[in-house]
């Protein structure tokens, strides 16, 4: 293992700075397999195992052994380096990819992936759990779409800004949106 590991590549970088997989790899500083890191982290060993898979393809870590378990092969897999260093020439680069992931199917998929896990962890036994859920369906004309796109993050920020104190409740907010197939019309 390496001390330090320079990203200069802008999709090393991009795969890195995912807090899911910062944790897998914090986790990957000795050997481990996936189902190890996956009981450390509370998490599937399949959501584990996609998120090395795109750690190994960076070049982020790499699999180090493998054992048989019960009939299966299973990689042993640990992190390259102890730490990792951004070319200076990357830092302004990241942001505007991040800004277009924001807009990405694959983060609404890492969205409702954590709405399920948070949802699936609170207290049923509360005698009060105050949510809501809507959902419905609005057209906008093509020629509209960054227009729309711009006011719901307007409004959306404007909630934030006016309930972002540090009293109270905390509550958090998931909208997603997205093109409706064209299969939904039954």
């Amino acid at each position: 293992m390496r001390d330090v590991l320079y990203l200069e590549e802008l999709t090393q970088a991009e795969t890195l700075l995912k807090p899911q997989r910062v944790e897998v790899l914090r986790h990957l500083a000795e050997p481990r397999t996936c189902t190890e890191v996956a009981a450390r982290l509370e998490q599937t060993p399949q959501r584990v195992y996609y998120h090395v898979r795109q750690l190994v393809g960076a070049g982020l870590v790499e699999q180090v052994a493998e054992r048989r378990v019960r009939g299966v092969n299973e990689g042993i897999y640990q992190a390259v380096a102890r730490s990792y260093w951004l070319s200076p020439r990357l830092v302004g680069r990241l942001g505007l990819r991040r800004a277009r992931d924001e807009l990405s199917l694959g983060r609404l998929l890492d969205l409702m992936e954590e709405v399920q896990a948070d949802v699936a962890a609170l207290d049923r036994g509360a005698p009060e759990l105050p949510s809501i859920g809507i959902s419905g369906e609005i057209r906008v004309p093509p020629d509209r779409r960054a227009e729309f796109l711009r006011d719901l993050q307007g409004a959306l920020q404007d909630l934030f800004t006016r309930y972002g104190g540090a009293e109270g409740d905390a509550f958090k907010l998931a909208v997603a949106c997205y093109p409706k197939g064209d299969n939904d019309d039954d």
